[in-house]
């Protein structure tokens, strides 16, 4: 195969090259330039632009239709002969285009043809993506490469039922163009012949409809495949198959037939294997239907064989468990674990997509952050702009400050986005200024260079949604005045309390401060702040906290002799998953309302209304007479295994 790749030269799209040009418009005309009608008008496939191609009539014989057995599975009347030299040759092929050098030599009957075009397609699969470029330019210009496609459409009707559906996969994923005649006419013969399918056949043609646009054809097979699903489901019993139809279905699949396919699954689960594993997010996120009985089942056996686990799949599992909403700590402490341990296999371009995939998800691996950071500061020049603003989103949303050189870390970064100021675009300036601000670093060039852009209103021009831009180059300007090194805390904080009535989600913790406090004059609810922050409830206790002071009474007293708690009940979404570390934005909160002046108290709410109501009262109490902000252990927030 080496020396035919050096016969290419160099690649060229074989779908702009002139002989394949000449393919499409002479052996596969395109459904644009014939009167193919479609199965919705129950008319022939055959266009009358073909007619010179189909010229010699389809014997009798050959339309004929195999019958099944009592198993289901077809049986094909053109069975290959073992000992035909052909079928011999045919498995010593070493490179696509050996196949199609043998069938140039000796192919004399439509299974010959069949089997060519397979084995060519097989070959293909095994090559390197660079390879496949070159092999499949030699693919389309082999001189037999029409003549088979000929073939393929003269006796398409009297392919055997394996033939037609493998025929169809290859030339499809072979990249023949789905508009032209050929591939129309096998997905119409498909249509014909759909029920004699047996289920392997089924699997096949199911992935490759998954990877096909959806036109008239296709959809009216596509229909056609759900149907005989729903009819044989009791009967598939392997896993892959039932996967390649979760795809090929996907997310239009009406819900009864989505739960069918899920118990189907899981009354095979006990055979899951570990590449089954890894299929079935894929399935189930194509699908997109959660099925926490099948993907706890999956986790389990990923976590038994991470160290087999290929980058890609890595991040495929974690995009999957993204669409799914699937949070399962465990699984991706793991995966983050088998990360760290080989980081040094790994390109940190493979590693920062990592930590993006896992910021998706509001997972914080810190020691794989950490490892990272040190990364970053060794060598930060292969920090581009799009890495850069992958690592700033990265860091800020999981709240995650290196343990060690953290201001290097930062100054490192800051750097980076300078040498950045000249090609970045205003709202990516603004997302890099505001991701550092969450932080708590104020990146000065850059900030001076944001400000001239605001006071143009360049930010409010760009594509993004203004109000976003408002929200962050509000936050920024907050930035700069609360984590200032000249900032200090005003003698006196004006609040305002917005309204005495709580939403429904905090009219527990209501009830439980006026049975611990005894009286509503004890605290203050819903209360705004400046600076546009605005928290839950406030307590104003002694000095010495020793005391909770009714909130009137403490009007007159100056700070110092007042202690401020600030209650903020945050949702499950506010904190990284599975612990009690605050996000980025809840982080940089709690941050300004110390500056403030607030002991500044967080509450995983979804947790506190889990409680019973003695236990919410005990534990406010513990919470207000003690320095301590969390008492929640780090426990896991969806923990399915």
């Amino acid at each position: 195969m080496a020396g035919r790749l050096g016969q290419a030269g160099g690649y060229k799209d074989p779908l702009g090259n002139v002989n394949f040009r000449k393919l499409l418009l002479n052996i596969l005309p395109s459904l644009h330039g014939s009167s193919l009608r479609f199965l919705s008008q129950k008319t022939d496939v055959y266009s009358t632009g073909a007619e010179a191609l189909v010229s010699e009539k389809v014997s009798q014989r050959s339309l004929e239709v195999e019958k099944l057995d009592d198993s289901g599975s077809f049986k094909p009347k053109h069975v290959a002969d073992q000992n035909d030299p052909f079928f011999t040759s045919l498995q010593k092929c070493t490179c696509p285009c050996d196949a199609l050098d043998l069938a140039s030599e000796a192919a004399v009957s439509i299974k010959h043809y069949t089997n060519a075009l397979t084995m060519a397609w097989r070959l293909f699969k095994t090559l390197s993506e660079e390879q496949q470029r070159y092999e499949k330019q030699l693919i389309f210009e082999h001189p037999v490469f029409a003549k088979l496609c000929q073939e393929l459409l003269r006796g398409a009707r009297g392919m055997t039922r394996g033939d037609l559906v493998f025929s169809l996969h290859a030339l499809v994923h072979l990249g023949v163009p789905q508009n032209t005649l050929l591939v129309q006419t096998l997905v119409r013969v498909c249509q014909e012949k759909l029920n004699q399918l047996d289920n392997r056949c089924i699997s096949v043609l199911a992935t490759t409809l998954a990877g096909m646009d959806k036109d008239k054809n296709v959809s009216a097979l596509q229909a056609g495949l759900q149907l005989l699903v729903e009819q044989r489901i009791s009967s598939i019993k392997d896993i892959f198959v039932l996967q390649n139809l979760m795809k090929c279905l996907g997310k239009g699949a009406p819900l009864f037939l989505k739960r069918k396919l899920e118990m189907a699954a899981v009354r095979e689960i006990d055979s899951l294997t570990f590449p089954n594993a890894l299929r079935m997010f894929l399935a189930l996120a194509a699908m997109n239907y959660c099925s926490l009985p099948i993907l706890n089942a999956c986790s389990k056996k990923i976590q038994e064989n991470v160290h087999d686990l290929p980058f890609r799949q890595l991040i495929l599992i974690l995009e999957a468990c993204h669409t799914l909403l699937y949070r399962n700590v465990k699984l991706f402490s793991a995966l983050a674990e088998y990360v760290n341990s080989t980081a040094y296999l790994w390109d940190k371009r493979q590693i920062i997509l990592f930590l993006s995939a896992c910021e998706t998800l509001g997972f914080q691996p810190t020691e794989l952050l950490d490892f990272f950071a040190e990364k970053v500061i060794e060598d930060p020049d292969f920090l581009n702009l799009k890495n850069l603003l992958i690592a700033l989103r990265v860091y800020s949303r999981l709240n995650h400050v290196p343990r060690v050189q953290k201001h290097l870390f930062f100054e490192t970064l800051h750097s980076c986005l300078n040498k950045c100021l000249p090609q970045i675009s205003n709202t990516e300036l603004l997302k890099a200024v505001y991701a550092l601000g969450i932080l708590g670093y104020l990146p000065h060039r850059a900030l001076d260079e944001l400000l001239q852009k605001d006071s143009k209103d360049e930010l409010l021009l760009s594509d993004d949604p203004k109000e976003q831009n408002t929200v962050m180059l509000r936050c920024v300007k907050t930035c700069m005045e609360l984590d200032s090194p000249s900032f200090t805390k005003p003698a006196f904080v004006p609040t305002e309390n917005l309204s005495s009535l709580v939403s429904l989600n905090l009219r527990k913790a209501q009830e439980a401060l006026i049975e611990l406090l005894g009286d509503e004059n004890m605290f203050q609810q819903n209360v705004q702040l400046s600076y546009g922050y605005r928290i839950d409830f406030e307590i104003r206790m002694d000095s010495d906290r020793k005391k909770v002071l009714p909130i009137v009474a403490t009007d007159d007293h100056p700070d110092s002799q007042v202690q401020r708690l600030a209650f903020l009940f945050a949702p499950m979404s506010a904190f990284c998953l599975g612990t009690t570390h605050p996000q980025g934005k809840l982080a940089m909160k709690k941050r300004h309302l110390s500056k403030l002046g607030y002991h500044v108290i967080l509450i995983q709410n979804k947790k506190f209304q889990e409680m019973r109501n003695e236990d919410a009262v005990e534990f406010l109490k513990r919470k207000i007479y003690s320095e301590d902000a969390f008492s929640f252990p780090e426990a896991t927030l969806q923990d399915n295994n």
